[in-house]
């Protein structure tokens, strides 16, 4: 079977991980992936040696006619069956690039809200010409239906995200040594980017802190990912409130890092406060980690959770809710290990690689 993976950046982001692990387990499946870059970015390196084959284009213009004609060659020279992309831009170039070709079918995932009205409106396109849609949960697809008002009846499906847990070995560096923190202090920590639009929500996990360290005296937290253009204002927040209420010294800002393990290690809680969400591989990392977790009520995140089953809740946007959900966990091992060890085992069987390959080899069999 062979796929086409287009990729318009080869940034660190939620899509990236998942089509890199894909791209890493796709052969012990029968699946051959050559995938193609548009922009190169921080993970280039690993699609290089991740075992699928690597091609780069470079996109010039918002709809590259050169760029679908080359993957149109691609995909003629390599028989290429099934060409699958993760957001409007990749799937317009795919559509492009296979017209006529009608033994080659087309795939398309959502990974989360959409932000823009351009990007909508080409959603609204592309849906209905594509042979199958991927909502990464039921709660996207509900929101994709109900707030974005795109159609998912008819070509959509539901696949989770999958993380490798190979991937999530530490090596040898600890992050709590790099910053002198000491094993025995309490240290939680949130992974996720500072986005322009509204979808992480770093400043109620600040507001939420003063609380928290007013209880347990050394307490720490971490922030990792890069601060996306457009979203410095929303960094300055962050940073600012942490230096107005005197805890600066106590919350370390990260940026974007490609030690993950490492942080997740560290860590003895992991926080992800969002306002919109498709279903994101951070959680995914932590719950294969055997991190124990506090995120907030959205539906994905409920979702990933079993209703609460796997992870603390607390209301979205409320900080101090968020801080009696995290104070107790942190004074209390045996309740983390006690959470940490059935959110692994429900991860294992829902958000792992395997699970997220099994259900792709099932939508690729069906589309061939």
């Amino acid at each position: 079977m062979r796929v086409l993976y287009y990729l318009d950046s080869l940034g660190r982001g939620g899509a990236e991980m998942q089509a890199l692990d894909v791209c890493r387990n796709a052969t012990r499946y029968g699946i051959e992936i050559t995938l193609v870059a548009g922009h190169g970015g921080a993970l280039e390196s690993d699609f290089v040696d991740s075992g699928a084959e690597f091609i780069r284009l470079n996109r010039k213009l918002p709809i590259d006619i050169y760029l679908a004609s080359q993957l149109r060659r691609i995909i003629r020279e390599r028989k290429i069956q099934i060409v699958h992309g993760y957001q409007a831009v990749e799937g317009l170039h795919l559509y492009l690039s296979t017209r006529g070709l009608r033994r080659v079918k087309k795939v398309l995932s959502f990974q989360g809200f959409i932000a823009d009205r351009r990007n909508r409106l080409a959603a609204k396109f592309l849906i209905p010409r594509m042979d199958v849609n991927i909502a990464v949960s039921e709660g996207l697809k509900k929101i994709l239906s109900d707030r974005d008002k795109l159609r998912t009846r008819n070509n959509f499906t539901v696949l989770f995200n999958g993380a490798d847990p190979e991937r999530l070995r530490p090596t040898a560096n600890s992050v709590r040594r790099e910053l002198g923190i000491s094993e025995h202090v309490p240290l939680a920590g949130m992974i996720g980017n500072f986005y322009r639009d509204p979808r992480k929500d770093q400043l109620t996990v600040c507001r939420a802190l003063p609380a928290v360290f007013d209880q347990i005296a050394d307490a720490q937290f971490l922030f990792v990912g890069r601060v996306e253009d457009g979203a410095e204002e929303k960094f300055a927040d962050c940073l600012n409130f942490c230096v107005e209420r005197e805890i600066v010294d106590r919350v370390h800002f990260l940026g974007g890092r490609g030690d993950v393990p490492d942080v997740l290690a560290a860590l003895d809680v992991f926080v992800l406060s969002s306002l919109h969400e498709g279903l994101p591989v951070a959680v995914s990392e932590a719950m294969l980690a055997g991190v124990p977790l506090i995120l907030s009520d959205i539906e994905p995140l409920s979702e990933m959770s079993g209703e609460g089953k796997y992870a603390e809740m607390f209301p979205v946007g409320d900080p101090a809710a968020m801080a009696d959900k995290l104070i107790p966990l942190l004074n209390d091992k045996e309740m983390r290990a006690n959470l940490s060890q059935k959110a692994a085992e429900f991860a294992r069987l829902n958000f792992s690689i395997d699970a997220h390959m099994r259900g792709l080899k099932k939508i690729y069999d069906e589309l061939i």
